[in-house]
């Protein structure tokens, strides 16, 4: 999804990175559309003596209308924020807009270092995110890069000992794998900020957007008739934002990081956070732009995760499926870029877990007590997650969305899961 003078211009958008001709075939197997693909790696969490295994994968989207286009897509992994060996963070940044790719680079690169700047990151990591996630967009605004019709959503994961603390804006996702019993239940990080949440919907409005599909737009569909169906179903002509009396800028999305024009009507830039409290029985994450959950759910990503003990395999096996299931709605792909982290030899957490994840910090000036996490939920299972509103900014922002495509895995080894 995005905007409608990006690449989301047209019930079928044209625009993104694939260097095919337009000859009806996409060279999905080609490797040379994989902009990046990172062997195994471990990073350990001392404070929790458990280890995170990720990998990533970043490939360019097929659009055979503009084989030049570039990946839209970045991501940003840094361990060891602050020099903490405790604190880790993850992040997908999907650009959008005839300047999409260096808005992506550019949140890419200032939100961690913003982040990673804060001395109260520690003591209060809601707080910092939304610090840092507003100074990031106003930095934007007034940097070289023209992001009124241009910007990127943003999704990131921020480990804190055996916490993570998730931080969205826009529609890109993050799911976590959890076992109960002798099944893989997913589980939502975040939420998709579009015109289908009601509370989204009823926010813009209020700040003057109109919300009509194309269709309605152009006048093939009543205007009067909001019968959108839901975010799974509607296709390819979904509900967008624009302004009074003019046909821009049709963003597909409610919440981005740039989008200075679709701020006037309510795109904003601040974060929706979450906190999870890991548990044994959580098994991995994963973080992800739009061009993989546009046509496959959280829970079968999930459950492709689970076939492959290396999630090297399992990002190709999912950047594969996506790719196919673009072409068969529509006449090309999204950028793909997905970070697979799985969550190796967690126990239950003892006493001091949280000065531990402070002690480790190696910068007395950043050092800090976790504190916060009393504040939110903390359970197993579906009980675990809670969604913790930010306030919203006085200055909005907005995002636009990006694409993919795919190369086959070598590995291909199953993940064996313990019944109980």
């Amino acid at each position: 999804m995005g905007c409608v003078h990006g690449k989301c211009c047209s019930r079928y958008p044209t625009s993104s990175d694939g260097d095919s001709k337009d000859n009806g075939e996409a060279p999905y197997r080609n490797s040379k559309h994989i902009i990046s693909q990172r062997s195994l790696e471990t990073v350990p969490v001392p404070s929790h003596n458990f280890m995170l295994h990720y990998s990533l994968l970043s490939q360019r989207g097929y659009y055979p209308d503009s084989p030049d286009k570039e990946n839209q897509d970045s991501f940003c992994i840094r361990t060891q924020l602050q020099g903490n060996p405790n604190v880790h963070f993850f992040g997908v940044f999907d650009g959008h807009g005839q300047f999409g790719t260096q808005c992506s680079n550019f949140v890419k690169d200032r939100l961690v270092e913003i982040l990673g700047n804060d001395p109260t990151l520690l003591d209060d990591p809601v707080k910092a995110y939304n610090s840092a996630f507003l100074m990031t967009n106003y930095e934007l605004h007034n940097s070289e890069i023209d992001d009124s019709m241009s910007g990127t959503t943003a999704i990131t994961v921020l480990v804190i000992g055996d916490a993570i603390y998730v931080a969205n804006v826009g529609d890109s996702r993050a799911v976590i794998a959890v076992k109960q019993g002798n099944k893989i239940v997913a589980e939502d990080l975040s939420q998709d900020q579009t015109p289908f949440r009601k509370d989204e919907y009823e926010r813009v409005k209020l700040c003057g957007a109109r919300v009509l599909s194309v269709d309605q737009v152009e006048g093939l569909k009543d205007p009067d008739i909001q019968m959108w169906g839901d975010e799974e179903s509607q296709g390819g002509d979904p509900p967008r934002l624009w302004v009074q009396n003019a046909m821009y800028p049709g963003t597909a999305f409610t919440r981005s990081v740039g989008d200075s024009t679709a701020e006037r009507i309510g795109v904003v830039a601040a974060p929706e956070v979450s906190m999870v409290q890991l548990t044994p029985n959580h098994l991995f994450f994963v973080v992800a732009s739009d061009g993989v959950f546009e046509f496959l759910s959280s829970q079968v990503v999930v459950d492709m995760v689970a076939r492959y003990k290396d999630p090297r395999d399992a990002c190709a096996v999912i950047a594969g499926d996506s790719y196919k299931l673009w072409l068969e709605h529509e006449n090309r792909t999204d950028d793909i870029t997905m970070i697979i982290v799985h969550i190796k030899d967690l126990c239950d957490s003892g006493p001091g877990a949280a000065d531990r994840v402070s002690a480790g910090n190696s910068n007395p000036a950043t050092s800090r007590t976790e504190r916060g996490t009393s504040d939110m939920s903390s359970a197993s299972g579906s009980e675990m997650f809670r969604s913790i509103r930010s306030e919203l900014s006085e200055t909005p922002v907005s995002v636009i969305r990006s694409p993919a495509i795919v190369v086959p895995s070598p590995h291909q080894t199953p993940l064996e899961l313990d019944g109980g």
